[in-house]
């Protein structure tokens, strides 16, 4: 049975913006969250946008790493933890490839891969990958 994970339609919404102004490319960054907000019973999430500096962007991303360094001391700084992992597929469909599995770092993190390659319709998908294994998880939007 699959993990079940709600995110909110707003971070939803930023990812795949963030993925149209670029469609040619893969977007990727980080994003974090606070633990529970006591006023509204909400987690409060950030998106940390990462400039991809792959050699071909179109298929691969490859986080620049003074960006993802800063973003990761901003995280510890604001005492938020790592939620995810995001990256965009401009022409396939949101599955990690054997590249994602593989260089994966960070396995207590959701990854949520974004696809642009379906017409009108959202495809975000997220995944944890385990010991060269993946394991599928149910995004709610909400």
């Amino acid at each position: 049975m699959n993990q079940t994970i709600i995110i909110p339609r707003t971070l939803a919404n930023r990812l795949l913006t963030l993925a149209q102004l670029t469609p040619d490319v893969e977007i990727c960054g980080l994003i974090s969250k606070n633990g529970l907000i006591a006023k509204k019973n909400a987690q409060k999430y950030q998106v940390y946008p990462i400039d991809n500096i792959a050699s071909d962007k179109s298929c691969v991303f490859e986080m620049q790493p003074e960006q993802q360094i800063n973003a990761f001391k901003s995280i510890r700084e604001k005492q938020q933890n790592l939620f995810a992992i995001y990256h965009s597929h401009p022409d396939t469909e949101a599955v990690p490839s054997k590249k994602d599995l593989n260089e994966s770092a960070y396995k207590e993190a959701l990854n949520i891969i974004i696809s642009l390659s379906t017409k009108g319709v959202l495809d975000m998908r997220g995944y944890f990958y385990q010991d060269e294994q993946v394991e599928t998880v149910d995004l709610i939007i909400d």
